[in-house]
């Protein structure tokens, strides 16, 4: 216990502090900075072919020696802190210069980030890889924002606790068919109208909290890590059969405290005259944007590194893919050049909030480098992996997910545990075994820990996960005054989140 607690200490400083970067070991397993690796070649016949001491393949396959670096200085962090700090302090101090300049001020900090790595680290794989992912992020988020902009729910029904708690778990559990950001962007604004006239701040956190996150722990589509650990070799039923437990307790509670707060509000909306007849019936306009939300969901398997023949960029040994993300794209124009204008007027659609987490991602994507780096360098040092257990992987992977985006966090921290017992993540046999068991000492708890950590902490902050943002931007553009970064931290993190998170602990990791 208090070696992960001291694990845990050592990966907050280096996370979000700013130490000094500590050095690897030089025969530890090789991940740089955020390497979001949708993109490694896995086209090999036999995954079981021997690694040498740099995780690089005899077949060639792998990165190419000479373009990675040790972590960066840590006194690199600082534009990562301080575009978080200006994302905390920005709408509730300085409101005005901030909506107007964020754009400036992220992608400013971004770029001084990328030109330290590409002139004075003279790395360019970082930066490469930070825009891949980027770009596979942005594709995702924005195709299935409008998409789901076009399809207008209504549920014509009085506006019970008891109702909202059903929506609510509906929504969870939608989330695992297509993904927090489709579950949270088809139904958020049904549950703004459904709660029209006494629609509350606590309202959005818990919709963040079990639709936006927690709901999508069952299956790879549901969350982006638990889609990259697929990618990597980790069977598509492993997430239902391992998180399911964790899952419907961590829903439960939830489900139980929601249900208490909207049992106390009794605010009416006093436009309604009071004997206002309900049908009890759910409509949709627009029903038409489902298949272009299949087609998103089904594009998000056409990976170059999983089925071959699908045309790739290559670059550094790597493939990456860019057919899925036209097909993204293209879906996105499309659904809403032929969309239903009443669905589209009906839900006040319009494109702000998907380009406000654009912007805001770009920085937290191009500043977030060193700090993942430094992470990953300490995880999977001698000193580093000594420390990794269930414990300090499921607090450590949770807290770093709460800040830094979950699905880097995931795969570092997997990579670390693998490198820690001699496994490499770029081996798909070394994954599929480690999630497998029986192979690696407690390697299942310990990926079950990761799994649950990325996911369920992903409701810490606004920029956690992806999805979280957009629904706090369309949460404010209805009228919603929703709590400022670190008001949502103190006020229902830290007392709501963090116990139930600790229960999980105690139930799954220790006893």
């Amino acid at each position: 216990m208090l070696k992960s607690l001291h694990f845990l200490v050592v990966i907050i400083m280096l996370g979000i502090f700013l130490p000094k970067a500590t050095l690897i070991a030089e025969n530890s397993s090789e991940l740089k900075g955020a390497n979001l690796e949708f993109v490694q070649d896995h086209d090999t016949p036999d995954d079981h072919t021997p690694q040498d001491t740099h995780g690089k393949t005899d077949d060639g396959h792998g990165e190419v020696e000479g373009e990675h670096h040790g972590a960066p200085p840590g006194w690199t962090v600082i534009p990562f802190v301080l575009l978080l700090g200006m994302i905390a302090t920005g709408p509730l101090f300085y409101e005005h210069f901030w909506h107007k300049n964020y754009p400036l001020i992220a992608v400013s900090l971004a770029t001084l980030v990328v030109i330290y790595y590409l002139f004075a680290l003279h790395d360019t794989h970082a930066p490469v890889h930070a825009l891949a992912e980027y770009v596979q992020f942005i594709a995702l988020l924005s195709s299935l924002y409008i998409a789901s902009g076009g399809i207008m729910i209504n549920v014509d029904k009085k506006a019970t606790p008891m109702a909202n708690v059903g929506l609510l778990i509906v929504g969870a559990v939608i989330s695992n068919l297509i993904g927090t950001t489709g579950a949270s962007m088809l139904l958020i604004r049904p549950f703004i109208r459904l709660n029209k006239g006494r629609i509350r701040p606590y309202h959005i956190i818990f919709f963040i909290f079990m639709v936006s996150n927690i709901g999508g722990a069952l299956t790879p589509i549901g969350d982006p890590p638990l889609f990259l650990g697929f990618l990597k070799g980790v069977p598509f039923m492993w997430t239902l059969t391992q998180n399911i437990l964790p899952w419907a307790v961590a829903l439960l509670i939830l489900a139980v405290l929601f249900y208490f707060f909207d049992a106390r509000n009794k605010d009416i909306d006093l436009d309604l005259e009071p004997e206002v007849q309900f049908t009890n019936k759910t409509t949709i306009v627009g029903s038409k944007n489902f298949l272009w939300l299949a087609i998103i969901i089904g594009a998000v398997f056409i990976d170059p590194n999983v089925i071959e023949g699908v045309p790739a960029i290559v670059y550094d040994g790597q493939k990456f893919s860019f057919i899925r993300e036209i097909i993204m794209l293209s879906v996105g124009f499309l659904s809403f050049k032929f969309a239903d204008k009443k669905a589209i007027d009906g839900n006040e659609f319009n494109f702000e909030p998907i380009r406000e987490v654009a912007f805001i991602f770009v920085g937290i994507f191009g500043t977030m480098m060193p700090a993942l780096a430094l992470v990953s360098e300490f995880a999977q040092s001698p000193s580093g992996a000594d420390l990794i257990g269930p414990n300090s992987l499921y607090w450590g992977t949770g807290i770093l997910s709460g800040f830094l985006d979950n699905a880097p966090t995931y795969l570092n921290f997997l990579a670390a545990a693998l490198a820690s017992q001699g496994g490499d993540i770029s081996v798909i046999a070394n994954v599929q075994d480690y999630a497998a068991g029986g192979v690696y000492e407690n390697s299942v708890v310990n990926l079950m820990a990761i799994a649950v950590g990325a996911v369920f902490f992903g409701a810490m902050t606004y920029i956690g996960n992806g999805p979280n943002f957009m629904v706090k931007s369309i949460a404010e553009q209805t009228g919603i005054h929703m709590p400022s970064f670190f008001g949502y931290i103190l006020r229902y993190s830290i007392p709501i989140l963090l116990p139930i998170f600790f229960v999980i602990w105690l139930i799954f990791f220790v006893f």
